[in-house]
Parts: structure tokens; sequence; C-alpha cells
């Protein structure tokens, strides 16, 4: 064999290990997530603070190489073709076999011997090249990226800022598929969806509306705001001042007891309140359960543009919309119509409002307001003008509803008692007395109504 022959075969086995090289590191990098290298960070390894750059940034690395790759597959391919030339003379043959030799050491060797090898030793192959694979970036500079722009506009459609390179749609697709093969459950594809679009779910989709907030006024006092606690189910209570635009704190009901035990329920419920914590209605979702998380936060007062209170957000408001409803091991279905004698029923506060016309033979269209609800619930809210709370009772064209029982995280009203009433009966009686906004939200939505409409559905 000549020396020029030599040569060839020597780079030829050189671009073809370099081309394999990358390949692993390129399916090591693509199994390693920022979990892993900030637990590499903290157990001190060598080559994590590189690895974290790299996964920083994954499309500018991923897409070098990439073109390192090519590039050493393509020369491997043009030196064994040489070679084939050399062997068997210039013609079809010759590149035929060239073309086989190299097809079969790209697919062997570069696509499936060193990405497996790569994939099953991701933390040590990425560790060990994460500050390999810096020092060829610095070399080649915007190079990959001028590529990527290039391919982005002769591709037809918008492209990817970073490329082919773990694109929410390729990671959409993946999750899809690993459905289709059982690798998880439909349960945890909706699961996984969620959280991708919790990143375009923005706070006021997921906040309690202001007409469903509970509230109290700052000048109650602590053994106020204990009752309407316990009345209402809720552990935090926004306070107001002048009006609900105006919320100046959140009282906790442990702070509220520790008071009462020392004899001070007498106080005002200004004295005791914490300081509330504002955000924008515009602020996206994903961005306000890291902050909650971080600073221990449980409850947001969420502010409109105007600087209004739009209304309220919890973390498991956020959370809820990556797992679904959250309910507690009390919670049962009831039935929607339960008669309990002649003239009085238990009905679910879900009940329509129709059904419930029906029901007892009453107009109950020709109440004002009541045209603007759908629930029995929304009806009770807005004959009462407030949120319905266990025990708040209103009449409503010749009957009396009653709110009978809270159910649900958010201990909204999940029965009410309807009872016929006599042509003599009347009034209405909201309970304590003291000052409530109207009902939480319902099913975790509005029916997108004005603020101050109570015909928001109230059920649970």
């Amino acid at each position: 064999m000549a020396s020029g022959d030599l040569l060839l075969v020597f780079i030829a086995a050189v671009a073809a290990l370099a081309a394999a090289g990358l390949g692993a590191v390129d399916a090591a990098l693509t199994r390693v997530s920022r979990v892993t290298v900030e637990e590499f960070a903290r157990q001190g390894k060598a080559g994590a603070a590189n690895l974290g750059r790299v996964v920083a940034d994954p499309g500018r690395y991923l897409a070098l190489l990439l073109l390192l790759r090519i590039v050493g597959e393509m020369v491997s391919a043009a030196c064994i073709t040489l070679l084939a030339v050399h062997a068997y003379g210039a013609g079809f043959a010759a590149v035929g076999l060239g073309a086989l030799v190299s097809t079969l050491v790209a697919y062997v060797l570069v696509g499936v011997m060193f990405r497996t090898l790569g994939r099953q030793h991701a933390p040590a192959v990425s560790l060990a090249t994460a500050g390999l694979t810096i020092r060829l970036a610095r070399i080649f500079g915007p190079l990959p990226r001028l590529l990527i722009a290039f391919g982005n506009a002769v591709t037809p459609g918008p492209g990817f800022r970073d490329g082919p390179f773990a694109s929410e749609a390729e990671l959409r697709d993946l999750v899809d598929l690993a459905e289709e093969n059982e690798v998880i459950e439909p349960e945890e594809r909706d699961m996984i969806a969620s959280v991708f679009e919790l990143g375009d779910t923005l706070v006021r989709e997921v906040m309690v509306p202001r007409p469903d907030m509970v509230f109290i006024e700052s000048d109650k006092t602590v053994r106020q705001a204990i009752s309407l606690a316990l009345r209402s189910g809720f552990s935090r209570i926004p306070v107001i001042g002048e009006s609900i635009d105006d919320v100046v704190g959140i009282a906790f009901l442990k702070d509220m007891v520790g008071w009462e035990r020392e004899g001070r329920e007498s106080r005002r419920v200004a004295e005791i309140m914490r300081a509330p914590v504002l955000v924008p209605e515009s602020k996206p979702a994903d961005d306000l359960l890291r902050e909650m998380q971080a600073s221990r936060t449980h409850m947001a007062v969420v502010i409109d543009e105007y600087g209004g209170t739009a209304g309220l957000v919890t973390i498991e408001d956020i959370l809820e919309e990556i797992v679904g409803e959250i309910t507690d091991e009390y919670d049962s279905a009831a039935p929607p119509v339960e008669w309990l004698d002649e003239d009085t029923a238990r009905v679910t506060a879900r009940l329509d409002v129709d059904d419930l016309a029906e029901l007892f033979g009453v107009g109950v269209g020709d109440v004002p307001g009541a045209r603007d609800v759908e629930t029995v619930g929304g009806l009770l809210a807005s004959a009462l003008g407030r949120v319905p709370i266990p025990g708040a009772t209103a009449d409503v064209a010749g009957l009396r509803l009653s709110a009978e029982r809270a159910a649900g995280r958010r201990n909204q009203i999940g029965t009410v008692v309807v009872r016929r009433l006599s042509p003599a009966a009347g009034g209405t009686d909201g309970g304590d007395g003291e000052t409530r906004g109207a009902s939480r939200k319902a099913d975790g939505e509005s029916d997108g109504r004005p603020p101050g409409s109570a015909s928001r559905k109230v059920t649970s």
C-alpha cells in the first residue's frame, strides 16, 4: 500500500473516531438535566461548573457538536471513497463500494455504538467532555449559530432559534409517542402537557376573581375574623381598608388563635395582619410559582392594570393547573336532588336554576338578577349580594334558600336546602353580619362578566 493510501487510512480512521466521540458527547448531553448538574455541583464533582455552562445554553453546543460530527463523517467518507478509487479505479463500482463502507462506518460506529455508550454513561461522559466542548465553541465562535440562522432562513416556517434541538414541539411529540407505546399513562401525559402549558398561562387565568373573594375590613375585631375564618373554612383572609381595591394585609388564622388565647380577641384585625404580596395579573403563572416557593408564600393579591384588586391567587391554584382539582378525603358526591319532605329538598349548589324552578313549579326567572345566574349557588349569592357561607339564607320567588355545607378545598357551598314558603314568609339572613365578598371561584373559571357581577358560579 502506497504511503498516500496509508495517510488516507489514518485520516479516515481519525475522522471516524472523532465523529463517533462527538456523537457520544451529543447523546450524553441530551440525557443530562439541569437538576443533575446542580447535584454534581453540590457534590463538588470535577467538570460540574463547565457542564453547567453547557446545559445552560444547549442549542449552541449541540449545534456545534452536530456540525463537527457531520464534518468528521464526510472527511471519513471522502477518504474511504478515494481508497476505493485507488484500488479499483475510477468508476461506479469504486464509488458504490466507498459509499457502502462509509455508511456502515457512520451507522455502526457513530450512530449506534458510541451514541449508545454516551447514553449509558451520560454523567461521566458529559462531565469529562464539558471543558473540551466549551473550548471548541470558543474556537469556532458564532459559526454554528450562523449555520442555524441560514437553515431557518431557507426552511419554510418560522424555524427555531436554537435549531432542531430540544424544542417544546419535539418534547411534546416525544411525550405523545411515549403514551402511544404505553411507556407512560394517559394521566401522566396530561400532567406533562400541563407543565408545558403553565409557562403560557397568566395569573389572571388561575386566580380567584374579585367577586369570588372572601375578605374582612381592617376595623373588625380578631374575634369576628376568627368567626369568619371558621365559617368560611379559610385560614388566610385578605384584609381591606376603605374598599376591596384597598387590600392592606392578610389575616392568618393561626396568628388570630394565638391572640385569642392571650385574651386579645377584642383587638382590631389591622394590628395582627401581615403585609400582602401583590402581583400583576399579567404575570406568568410559572414565574409566580417559583417566586412563591422561594419566598414560602402561599397567597398573593392580584392587581389589575389600574391598581385595583383583580382577584386572589394561592399556590394551590397554580398547582391545580398541573395536577387538576385538589380535594380531600372528606369530599363526597351528593345526589343532585334529595327530597326531605313534601316542601323541602336538599339540592347541589350546581343545580341549574331552570331545574329548580321546574322542581318547585315557581317562576325563578322573574326574580331580578336571576336571569344572570345559572346555578342555585349563583342564585343564592345574587340574592345575598355576597358570599354564601354555611348558614346564610335568602328568600327567592317563594322559596327559602339556605346554604348548608361546604365542600372541596376552597370550602365552597356544596349543597343548598330549598323550602317552599307560605305567602307570609319572607326576609333574608346573611349569617353573622360580618362583611364578605361574593363567593370564591367555582370550577376554577369565571364566566367573563364584569367585576362586581353576582353571576359567578359559586359551587364547589
